[in-house]
This record gives structure tokens, sequence and C-alpha cells, in this order.
């Protein structure tokens, strides 16, 4: 069945129609959930509650585009909605440094980053998945996340600090010489 013909059995409520829209972009939006959640049971979470925003928003796309990035939107702004306007999401006076990321240490797993990532507190996490994950600029950040750009920046720095520092000392831990 096309995407256009799943979308119209979407807009008449077909749940067969449903199924096969999940079941088709599920893989790709987890991944998208998995990046901006705390862990495994609430990337879960959130991927179910966004298809339940997709289908109920379904008839506003209005086939100029991609789908896919017009549902990809829905399922980052469902997991920021949980934490836009929380307190968490406070300027760091940290040294902003808007350079790129790198990893300099190939041998860093994909796994091992992913979980590093994982692991940063929320503020840090959701700004530095939109800026370095999906290219988001820091004035969209500021918005979606009802911060200040400035704070983006500052939040986008200590992440990539944090995650600077974890691979180092994993990689101290791996090779006790190495310095």
């Amino acid at each position: 069945m096309s995407l256009e013909i799943l979308i119209q059995g979407c807009l008449e409520k077909n749940t067969k129609a449903q199924q096969e829209l999940y079941q088709l972009f599920s893989g790709k939006f987890f991944g998208v959930c998995l990046k901006y959640s705390r862990n495994y049971v609430e990337a879960e979470d959130n991927l179910q509650d966004g298809f339940l925003i997709i289908f109920e928003k379904i008839n506003q796309y209005n086939f100029s585009g991609s789908f896919e990035g017009w549902a990809k939107r829905i399922m980052i702004n469902n997991v920021l909605q949980q934490y836009r306007k929380a307190p968490f999401l406070e300027l760091v006076n940290d040294l902003v440094d808007d350079s790129s990321f790198e990893i300099e240490d190939e041998n860093v797993s994909l796994d091992f980053l992913l979980k590093i990532i994982q692991e940063l507190p929320d503020k840090y996490r959701l700004v530095f998945n939109l800026y370095v994950m999906d290219g988001y600029t820091h004035k969209e950040i500021a918005e979606m996340l009802n911060i200040s750009d400035g704070t983006s920046k500052s939040n986008l720095s200590r992440a990539k600090m944090i995650l600077k520092e974890k691979i180092e000392t994993a990689h101290q831990e791996i090779m006790p010489s190495a310095k």
C-alpha cells in the first residue's frame, strides 16, 4: 500500500491503515524518541504517545513536503513537551563553545556514544540532540524549549564538555597508560 493511501486510510480512522503506518515508521521514530528520552521505557511511551498525536492531527498534513519530516517533528515536539517550562533548562554559566562536536577517538562505539548521550542531564541532552543530531539552530531550539539562545549555546557547550570527559575517562580505563 502506498504512503498516500495509508495516510488517506488514517484520515478515515481505518485501524488497519494506522497499524501499517505505525509499522512503517515505528523503527525510525523509536530512534528519535530514544535520543530525547531518559531511557528505553520512556522512549517506548513517547513513541506510543507520538503516534496517537500523529493519528489525531493527520488531517493537518497537507501532502506538501515529506510526511516523515512532518511526523518526526510531531515526535520530537511530543517528547519536548514534557520538558517545556521546566526549571532544569536554566542557563549554565560556562564558556560557550559553538564549535562542531567531533570524536577524535575512533575506538568509541556507537552504542557507548548513545549510552553516554542518554546519561546527560535533560537540559544538556535535549539541546545536544536538537543541535548536533537533528541540525536545529540555537534560535529554533530556544523557541522549542522556551529558553534563550544563550542558554541553548551554553547547554550545548556543557554537554560537549561532559561527553568529552566521559570518552576520555572510558579511554583511560581501557588503556590506563594512555595520557
